[in-house]
């Protein structure tokens, strides 16, 4: 059971990745105005670089947690 929820964790941590990562990209390139993900004082850029960091520590602690859980058995 906690095998399959970590594979999801990581899944998603990766899927995170992978659309902020590419938001970012077409953010740089110009096809997307970050001006649009804006909150407060904090520049668009930063808010859709924060979702592709999430998705890095979703990743690495559900890496971790399946390492952790196959040396124990």
């Amino acid at each position: 059971m906690q095998k399959r929820l970590y594979n999801w964790m990581n899944l998603i941590g990766i899927g995170f990745i992978v659309v902020g990562g590419l938001v970012l990209i077409l953010g740089m390139v110009g096809v997307i105005d970050l001006d649009v993900f804006a909150f407060g004082i904090s520049a668009g850029v930063r808010i859709v670089g924060t979702l592709a960091i999430t998705g890095c520590l979703l990743s690495a602690i559900a890496c971790f947690a399946l390492e952790f859980n196959n040396d124990k058995s």
